[in-house]
């Protein structure tokens, strides 16, 4: 099954000033790298995965179509968000999202990738 085209270009768009991103087939999508650190993923059921604030997760959770992704029927740790496509349909929604990763991303500049 192929990734939600249309969510990766929303992604593509909104990480366009951001340098250097790349793309990685990966978590069943395209993942978003920016720093050589994932931040975004478009997956396949039409959902956007983040990397956030591992601190941030529980309140993070409480927001419209937010929920703790799974692999292959396990939790992932923390620090990962998947957003089903009714959390991200206003572009406010979606901008907050990538936000959060972004701000994230940026916190660990100096950390580990991925």
């Amino acid at each position: 099954m192929a990734y939600d085209k249309e969510l990766a270009d929303r992604i593509r768009d909104a990480l366009s000033g951001e340098t250097p991103v790349r793309e990685v087939r990966m978590f069943g999508g395209v993942t978003f790298m920016v720093n050589d650190k994932a931040t975004a993923t478009a997956d396949t059921h039409g959902r956007l995965m983040v990397r956030c604030d591992p601190d941030r997760v529980e309140e993070l959770l409480d927001r419209e179509g937010a929920a703790w992704p799974d692999m292959r029927g396990r939790k992932m740790s923390r620090g990962w968000i998947v957003v089903d496509a009714y959390g991200t349909e206003s572009d406010e929604a979606f901008d907050s999202w990538i936000e959060e990763a972004l701000t994230y991303n940026r916190k660990g500049r100096s950390g580990s990738a991925g």
